[in-house]
């Protein structure tokens, strides 16, 4: 049972992770969509956050998961600044919930 979280992610932005127990993969060039698939496919993991440029990065690895209850792949901003797409991504849930957007009035 997945019961682990990771996060991905340039080394700047991930590092502070391991003080709380989170393990972290820290990546590079094509490296993401490989490690992202090990660590998903492994069903060790319950939670896998990505940093917001990684995500991006990994959109048809993360397509592969999207259907599945675990891992969780969630956005995070990373240490080159925030690009909303958790926010743009939360937004889409809600909107698909209730039928508009109540949380950051985007009708």
């Amino acid at each position: 049972m997945a019961k682990h979280i990771a996060v991905l992610g340039d080394a700047e932005s991930i590092k502070g992770f391991s003080a709380i127990g989170i393990d972290i993969y820290p990546c590079e060039g094509d490296e993401p969509s490989r490690i992202l698939r090990n660590l998903a496919d492994s069903e060790a993991y319950a939670i896998i956050y990505l940093t917001e440029e990684v995500y991006n990065q990994t959109e048809k690895e993360r397509s592969r998961y999207s259907d599945r209850l675990t891992p969780a792949i969630v956005p995070v901003p990373g240490v080159k600044g925030n690009s909303n797409t958790g926010r743009k991504r939360l937004s889409s849930f809600v909107e698909k919930a209730v039928g508009s957007d109540i949380i950051f009035g985007n009708n």
